[in-house]
């Protein structure tokens, strides 16, 4: 198990998704993922197409967090300038890699490959396909950088396929109580206390409503497992604890 974290920020690229006319589906998806395999997705950013824009944004996370993934802006239109931003933002040439090419000959033929699908074969010099099983247009991995397409069914290929070459950390572990009945206000101190006596954890508290009322799940997260369990205790213990006061006599 490593005692190193390893950490992760998501840029999402598309003036579609600022709008709102475009649904992000995929931040979620990857915090997941990357949840499950031992990687701290520590940051998300949404940003225009703007090469300035995703310039600083890549500069800025690059040198803070293990890997930086991105989504959008690798399609065949004039606006899709994600792989000539990267390649501005590592200071390298970017052209038609034969690899790529060839990757997208295995779905068009020689004459249907026009220069706006070719577009989709330019890689940043230096970068590491990442190949795409549905559409054959590749992603690519450069340093600590990987780059993958807004798609989402096309997005998730590509993560199953770098997800093998990254580093990874001890999973996360977590546990759920649930507080229904009780107020957020009247287990706040107590969990406050809590939080305090086991700082190796973190406790979230998240209410809800539906049909049936309000409904209240405190949240404990952790890579010690130990450490989880004692705290989920000592939250158990405070909310049975407080049922009881509450209880009718």
């Amino acid at each position: 198990m490593s005692e190193t974290a390893i950490t992760a920020a998501l840029i999402v690229i598309g003036d579609e998704i600022l709008s709102g006319r475009t649904k992000d589906k995929n931040i979620g998806y990857i915090a997941e993922y990357l949840t499950n395999i031992g990687v701290d997705l520590r940051e998300v950013r949404v940003v225009p197409d703007q090469e300035a824009e995703i310039v600083a944004a890549l500069n800025a996370l690059r040198r803070r967090y293990t890997y930086v993934f991105t989504t959008g802006g690798i399609g065949p239109t004039h606006d899709d300038i994600t792989a000539d931003s990267v390649a501005k933002a590592f200071g390298v040439p970017i052209d038609v890699d034969p690899r790529a090419k060839a990757m997208m000959l295995e779905r068009y033929r020689p004459e249907d490959l026009n220069e706006a699908r070719l577009r989709m074969a330019r890689i940043p010099q230096g970068a590491e396909l990442i190949e795409n099983p549905v559409s054959k247009a590749p992603g690519f991995m450069i340093e600590n950088v990987i780059v993958m397409a807004g798609v989402p069914n096309i997005m998730q290929a590509m993560l199953d396929n770098v997800a093998p070459l990254l580093r990874t950390g001890a999973r996360m572990v977590v546990e759920t109580v649930e507080a229904d009945g009780v107020p957020e206000g009247i287990y706040a101190a107590g969990l406050a206390e809590i939080a305090a006596a086991h700082p190796g954890v973190s406790i979230g508290s998240y209410p809800s409503f539906s049909a049936a009322g309000f409904k209240n799940q405190i949240v404990v997260r952790g890579k010690d497992p130990a450490a989880v369990a004692a705290a989920t205790a000592a939250v158990r213990a405070l909310i049975a604890g407080l049922k009881s006061d509450r209880a009718p006599a």
